[in-house]
C-alpha cells in the first residue's frame, strides 16, 4: 500500500471518488459496449439508497455473443496454445497492474457495496494481486505423466485445459472472489465469461480492461453484466460453456448443477457459504485473544462474508467472562458509519434487501427467545441507507434460526456448551461445513477437533489465517471443489490419455 492511500483523509476519498470514471460495460472480445437490447438496470449506492448508475442488462443472446468470442479465442490458440513462460509474463503483469490501480479497485468495491475503504486497500486488492501472482507462477509446473507399461507401448497423461469457463462471483468480495477463480482458470489457458453480481459490477469491467493492458489477447477474458436469473441462468445453460465456476447462495448453487444436466453437462465447482462453529475451551490460553479474533471473525465485512464465524460455542466456565469481553469488544471494534471514512470499520449492508432480510433474522431471534445483548436495528442518524448495527445474541440453543440459517450479516450468536463433545456435536449440526475455529492449549482436543469436524477448513488458536496454498472450500452444502490452491488447477484442467503401440 503507498503511503498516500494510508494517509489519505476522507475528504481526499470523497474527493477521489467524486472524480471516478465508472463506465459499467459488457467486455466482449476487448471491445467495451451495452445490452444488445439497449436495455439497462439499476445499480445502487448502499449508503444513501439513490440510484449512481446504470449497467447493462444482458440477456441470452449478449451471453451467447461473448461465449462465441471466448471460443474463437480458445480455438485460435492465441492465449491456450502461448508458450507458458509467455502467459506467465503477461500474468505477472497482470498482478502488478491490479496492486497499481489500488485506489481505482477501492473506490469501485466500496461505492457497489458499502466495503470500508481501507478493507479493499488493506486486504481485498494486494490479495487479489498475490493470487493472480501465485498462478502466475504454477504455470510452467503443470505437469502430465508417463505410466509404467509393456516394453511394446508407450503412454502418457496430458493434462489440457477445458476450453471455455463461465464464472459467476458474489457481491461480498466483488475483485478478490473474481480472481480467485479468473487466475487458475487463465492460467491453464481457458477462456473466460465472468458475469459480476449486479449489485457490483464496476470492477470487472476494470479487471478486463487491465488484462488486456497486460498483453492478454482480445476475447480471451469477457464480462457480461447483468441479472442473475436472465445473464447468468444463460451461462450456465450455454451448451458451449464447458465449465461454471460459482459462488453464492445454496439456493443458487444447486441451480447451476441442474443447469449443467439441462444443457450439455459441463463442470460445476460451488462455493455455497456457511454457518461457522468458533469453539472456546475452558483451556483457552488467552481468552481476550479469543475474544478479539471472534468479533473479527463475524464482524468483519459487515459480516457479509462465507466463512463468518456466527455461531460462538462457549463452554459454560468461561461463557459469562467471554460474553462480558466480547461485548464490549464489538461495540469498541465495530461502529456502522461512512466506508469511505479511514476510520470506518463497518459499513452498509449490500442492499436494502439485504438490510431487511438481516433485520427479519433478528426479529425472528427475539422471537424465539435468544436475549438480544447488542445492536438489534438501524444505527442512529443511518437510516438513509442499508446499515446494521452489530448485533449479540446469547442464551441461543442450536435449534433456533439464527443458530441454523445463514443470515449474512452482523449478527453473531452465542451458544453454550459443556465440553468439547458437545461442542462438535452442535457444530456439525448443520447443512453447511465450510470453516471452523477451537481455541484451545490441549493439543489433543485440537487435533480431535481437526479430525471430527466436517468443515473444510480448520483453524486452531487463530481465525481466517492462511495463505495461498491454503485450499479453500467447504464440505455438504457448503459447495464442492477448492479455490486459491494449487489442486484448484484440477479444476480448470481436463487429462488425456495417450496410448501409443510400439510393437
Amino acid at each position: 500500500m503507498s503511503e498516500a492511500l494510508a494517509t489519505r483523509s476522507t475528504a481526499a476519498w470523497h474527493s477521489a471518488a467524486d472524480g471516478l470514471a465508472v463506465e459499467i460495460v459488457n467486455v466482449i472480445d476487448g471491445r467495451h459496449g451495452g445490452a444488445l437490447s439497449g436495455q439497462t438496470f439499476d445499480v445502487v449506492s448502499p449508503v444513501s439508497g439513490a440510484v449512481r448508475a446504470k449497467a447493462p442488462r444482458s440477456t441470452a443472446e449478449d451471453v451467447d455473443v461473448a461465449v462465441k468470442s471466448a471460443r474463437k479465442a480458445f480455438r485460435g490458440g492465441a492465449w491456450s496454445r502461448l508458450a507458458p513462460r509467455e502467459r506467465m509474463a503477461v500474468l505477472s503483469t497482470f498482478a502488478d497492474l491490479i496492486a497499481a490501480n489500488t485506489e481505482r479497485f477501492a473506490l469501485l468495491d466500496t461505492l457497489d457495496m458499502g466495503k470500508p475503504v481501507m478493507d479493499m486497500v488493506n486486504v481485498d486488492v494486494p490479495g487479489s494481486a498475490t493470487c493472480m501472482r501465485f498462478f502466475a507462477e504454477t504455470i510452467d509446473k503443470i505437469e502430465g505423466a508417463v505410466t509404467s507399461t509393456a516394453f511394446d507401448a508407450f503412454h502418457y497423461i496430458l493434462r489440457q485445459p477445458l476450453g471455455v469457463v463461465g464464472l459467476i462471483v458474489p457481491w461480498n468480495y466483488p475483485l478478490m472472489m473474481a480472481v480467485w477463480k479468473l487466475a487458475p482458470a487463465l492460467a491453464c489457458g481457458n477462456s473466460v465469461v465472468l458475469k459480476p453480481a449486479e449489485q457490483s459490477p464496476s470492477s470487472a469491467v476494470l479487471l478486463a480492461d487491465l488484462f488486456i493492458e497486460a498483453g492478454g489477447p482480445e476475447g480471451v477474458f469477457n464480462v457480461v453484466q447483468g441479472l442473475g436469473h436472465e445473464a447468468g441462468a444463460a451461462l450456465a445453460l450455454h451448451m458451449d460453456v464447458d465449465k461454471i465456476g460459482f459462488t453464492g447462495s445454496v439456493e443458487i448453487g444447486k441451480k447451476m448443477m441442474i443447469y449443467a444436466g439441462q444443457s450439455n453437462m459441463k463442470r460445476v465447482t460451488t462455493e455455497c457459504g456457511g454457518k461457522t462453529p468458533q469453539i472456546i475451551l475452558p483451556d483457552v490460553a488467552d481468552l481476550d485473544r479469543a475474544v478479539t479474533y471472534a468479533v473479527n471473525g463475524i464482524f468483519a465485512n459487515q459480516g457479509e462474508v462465507c466463512n463468518a464465524g456466527s455461531r460462538l460455542l462457549v463452554d459454560r466456565s468461561v461463557h459469562d467472562r467471554f460474553l462480558d469481553r466480547f461485548l464490549t469488544v464489538a461495540a469498541e471494534s465495530y461502529q456502522p458509519g461512512d466506508p469511505l471514512s479511514p476510520e470506518t470499520t463497518m459499513g452498509p449492508l449490500v442492499t436494502s434487501e439485504q438490510q431487511k432480510r438481516v433485520l427479519g433474522f433478528i426479529e425472528k431471534g427475539k422471537a424465539e427467545g435468544a436475549s438480544l445483548k447488542l445492536g438489534g436495528g438501524v444505527p442512529a442518524g443511518l437510516e438513509k441507507g442499508a446499515f446494521v448495527s452489530p448485533t449479540v445474541f446469547a442464551d441461543v440453543t442450536n435449534q433456533m434460526t439464527i443458530a441454523k440459517e445463514e443470515i449474512f450479516g452482523p449478527v453473531a450468536s452465542i451458544l453454550p456448551v459443556d465440553g468439547l463433545a458437545e461442542a462438535l456435536t452442535i457444530a456439525n449440526d448443520t447443512s453447511f461445513g465450510l470453516a471452523a475455529s477451537i481455541w484451545t492449549s490441549d493439543v489433543k482436543k485440537a487435533l480431535t477437533f481437526a479430525r471430527d469436524v466436517e468443515a473444510g477448513v480448520v483453524w486452531v488458536n487463530c481465525f481466517d489465517h492462511g495463505d495461498m496454498t491454503q485450499p479453500w472450500g467447504g464440505f455438504k452444502q457448503s459447495g464442492n471443489g477448492r479455490d486459491k490452491c494449487l489442486e484448484a488447477l484440477t479444476h480448470y484442467t481436463q487429462t488425456k490419455s495417450v496410448w501409443v503401440d510400439l510393437a
